[in-house]
């Protein structure tokens, strides 16, 4: 069985695979190795990879290391089932690596548009085995807070389900300016795209991607696990 670690800058995903079928999948803010050890105490793991975008937690390399036989660490240098043409590949996220292998295994062969709506918002295209590169946008906490640190006056918040656009007080018109803006970047996003390749498929993830889907103007195929999918194709593909 594979065990897969996604190390994100707010929350920490766990899951276990049997081949490519998943057993087992957990999102947490805070991990304890208790915790860990309770949760997988039960499965013989034979393989590990591990994904993250900040420092390792020393007892997840203790888990990790400790009776595993094969662990993997994602980087640049990890054999990939895609062609990367990133001009800087050892400055590409292992989060948006692993999101790209995920596309490759759901839409093998196909144009694919992958939105990660987390802490920052990423745009990968990939085009058939070749990642042809992607942008990196503020996402909507970052933009809240940024609206919050960077002025004299104005509150921090949150998203809301509710809110009125033109706002009708500042609650509303930050709520308005920041998730609409957001909304309106995606939906030009995709407009742009589908305008050059009629045929793109879109998928949209990420620790925002459940509040904005239903918001956005275009059919996205919706895959909160698509990067835990490809970090379990990536380890499968080295183990070859």
């Amino acid at each position: 069985m594979n065990l897969i670690f996604d190390i994100g800058n707010t929350s920490t995903k766990v899951a276990v695979f049997d081949g490519r079928k998943k057993v087992i999948a957990l999102r947490t803010k805070i991990f304890t190795c208790d915790k860990l050890e309770k949760m997988l105490g039960k499965y013989q793991l034979d393989r590990a990879i591990v994904s993250t975008v900040r420092n390792i937690p020393d007892f997840i390399i203790d888990l990790a290391t400790h009776g595993i036989p094969h662990v993997h660490l994602l980087s640049f240098k990890s054999n990939l089932p895609f062609k990367n043409e990133y001009e800087t590949p050892e400055t590409l996220g292992p989060d948006r690596i692993a999101a790209v292998a995920g596309a490759c295994l759901t839409f093998p062969g196909k144009k694919v548009l992958i939105i990660d709506a987390g802490s920052a918002v990423t745009y990968d295209f990939l085009y058939g085995k070749t990642y042809k590169g992607g942008n990196i946008s503020p996402g909507l906490s970052m933009r809240f807070r940024a609206l919050h640190k960077f002025t004299g006056k104005l509150p921090l918040i949150s998203t809301t389900e509710k809110y009125s656009s033109p706002g009708k007080n500042t609650f509303e018109a930050i709520s308005a300016g920041v998730i609409n803006g957001l909304i309106y970047e995606i939906n030009e996003y995709i407009r742009t795209f589908l305008k050059k390749h009629a045929d793109i498929k879109v998928i949209l993830t990420g620790g925002d991607g459940g509040y904005l889907k239903d918001r956005l103007s275009y059919k996205v195929t919706y895959m909160p696990d698509i990067v835990i999918d490809g970090l379990n194709y990536i380890l499968e593909y080295n183990a070859k």
